[in-house]
């Protein structure tokens, strides 16, 4: 006989996955699920939880339990800073993920702060500056619709940037093309980046900022962006709810013997 929890549980399941319950929607309180007459507090409870083990739902404190995306966000790789989606068009990183993942979009879903701020050691570092040189600080909370899936901090040298809307805090991104494009007006065109993954128990603030659920773990991103003669004009870091993304990176495979020998 199956037990009243998986019989609920089962029931949500389908409805979830039917769309009767949509992504990002609440699932009943459990007090209104048991004065609707679905079982007992610790029936409900253990229902919830088993759709939380299966991936269906999250618990997070201070919002209920919430409906998972079905599929997490695309997060393309090399890609996603094609010079043909930010200098020749409007596809800034943030939307290219979200046109790989067929997800809907709206340019206010990227809200920001600007400051300028002592650089801390590992920003002064990645720009070969000291220990508490001023730098500006581009900080931006990106959500899809009500969740939020990531935030991103630029650092930037104030002499690539003083005069220029990057140090405008107006939310959404900086503008036609986003920051990269900024940086190309202002003459600094980048020519490539490295960026760094690591995985790592969220901080209390994270798990408030990201509505994360208890346990889940952020990816942390270091992305270092240069011009073409070596020139750090860029650096950042993004913090990822670890369940909301899927990363995804195309490249050529390098065959330095190769090109040892060609150079002979």
């Amino acid at each position: 006989m199956t037990a009243k929890w998986r019989e609920l549980a089962d029931e949500l399941a389908e409805q979830i996955r039917s769309g009767y319950y949509k992504p990002g929607q609440k699932l009943p309180e459990i007090r209104d699920q048991v004065a609707a007459g679905k079982g007992s507090k610790a029936t409900i409870s253990q229902a919830y939880k088993a759709l939380g083990a299966e991936g269906l739902v999250t618990s997070i404190r201070g919002h209920g339990t919430v409906v998972r995306a079905q599929a997490p966000l695309k997060r393309i790789g090399i890609e996603r800073y094609d010079k043909a989606k930010w200098l020749h068009g409007d596809e800034v990183a943030f939307i290219a993920d979200r046109v790989a993942s067929g997800r809907a979009y709206q340019r206010n879903e990227q809200t920001q702060t600007v400051e300028r701020v002592a650089a801390p050691a590992l920003v002064a570092a990645a720009h070969g500056l000291p220990v508490d040189a001023p730098v500006y600080a581009r900080a931006r909370l990106v959500k899809e619709g009500e969740q939020p899936t990531h935030t991103l901090t630029s650092y930037y040298r104030p002499e690539h940037v003083e005069g220029t809307i990057l140090v405008d805090p107006t939310p959404g991104p900086a503008s036609r093309g986003g920051g990269f494009r900024v940086l190309y007006d202002a003459g600094f065109e980048i020519d490539h980046m490295r960026e760094e993954l690591f995985a790592r128990s969220a901080t209390p603030e994270e798990v408030k900022l990201l509505q994360l659920p208890s346990g889940e773990p952020v990816v942390e991103l270091h992305r270092t962006t240069y011009t073409a003669d070596g020139t750090v004009v860029e650096f950042a870091i993004g913090i990822h709810a670890a369940s909301r993304f899927a990363w995804r990176y195309d490249f050529e495979v390098p065959d330095s013997s190769a090109a040892a020998k060609a150079s002979r």
